[in-house]
């Protein structure tokens, strides 16, 4: 077998495949099917500091290559995650990553305190959430808000920060650049793009919400294109995602420059999509002669 091993902000993942945030719930589910420690590390359903039902339903849309959601962070809490989710998947062997949600900066302080002690390795920051103090606009959407969300939560959490970009922005190297400034140990992107779809013969919109986040392959070349512009401006770790189906897919974000990868839609369709995926990059890389994984990070000849 090839060398899958890379490191993330000084831990050492067994392979640089990571369920994204939302469509692993705590690993439970997926347990079911196979062991969830052959996974590089588990990523967690968002958290918030109080429990969220989330959006109206309709709540999935399928598109054409992809998917609408618009679950709107349902969550038991991070008190209820800490007491009911994490003891069972702390004893799993397997780094676990916290993403983290809030409606002001205070909120996501308080998210990532209750965190610091708790045997959890990274936190992921999801910056995709609105902001009630500026009016419901995104934090991620405005480079001043970046650099201080981030710098604040950065301030009182005891793990590695990665902070996750939306994709909904101008120039999303921008945005990067505010996120390491405000002192990012890593990055994750892309989240989804925002969109909609509609029933025709009804005249409304098929989501509840009207608007959902499009997931899936139809937004890998946006992702890809992303991932490569990030990674070329910044030091710090890029974790790539967005329509990663195959292997082959994966090892295209990291050839862009991502250290790891996050799988999404693909597990929602296939419960084996992750082990699936780290079986078919080792089967890739072994066709082109072995070696690590590592040495496909960032090596596009462009």
């Amino acid at each position: 077998m090839s060398d899958l091993r890379t490191e993330l902000c000084g831990t050492t993942l067994k392979n640089p495949v990571i369920p994204a945030s939302g469509t692993f719930g705590f690993g439970r589910e997926v347990d079911q099917f196979y062991p969830i420690e052959k996974l590089g590390a588990v990523c967690v359903k968002g958290l918030t500091l109080k429990a969220r039902e989330g959006n109206p339903p309709p709540r999935v849309a399928e598109t054409p290559s992809g998917m609408l959601n618009s679950v709107g962070l349902q969550n038991p809490g991070v008190d209820a995650f800490i007491e009911a989710e994490l003891p069972w998947l702390s004893q799993k062997g397997v780094p676990v990553i916290a993403n983290i949600n809030g409606t002001t900066i205070d909120e996501y302080c308080q998210v990532a305190e209750k965190l610091c002690d708790q045997p959890v390795q990274l936190i992921e920051l999801n910056i995709s959430c609105p902001n009630v103090k500026q009016g419901g606009a995104q934090f991620g959407t405005d480079p001043h808000v970046v650099r201080e969300v981030v710098r604040a939560v950065k301030s009182v959490t005891a793990q590695p920060l990665i902070v996750k970009l939306t994709p909904n922005v101008t120039d999303i190297v921008e945005m990067a650049l505010a996120a390491c400034e405000g002192g990012a140990d890593a990055l994750s992107l892309i989240n989804t793009l925002l969109g909609m779809a509609i029933d025709a013969k009804a005249r409304k919109p098929i989501l509840g919400n009207v608007l959902g986040g499009l997931s899936g392959p139809a937004v890998k070349p946006v992702a890809l294109r992303m991932v490569w512009q990030v990674s070329r401006a910044v030091t710090v770790p890029v974790i790539g995602m967005g329509g990663i189906m195959t292997g082959e897919d994966a090892v295209e974000f990291l050839l862009a420059g991502a250290s790891a990868v996050m799988v999404g839609t693909a597990t929602i369709g296939d419960p084996m999509a992750g082990l699936r995926i780290i079986s078919e990059m080792d089967a890739f890389i072994e066709s082109r002669g072995g070696g690590s994984v590592r040495d496909y990070v960032g090596a596009l000849l462009a």
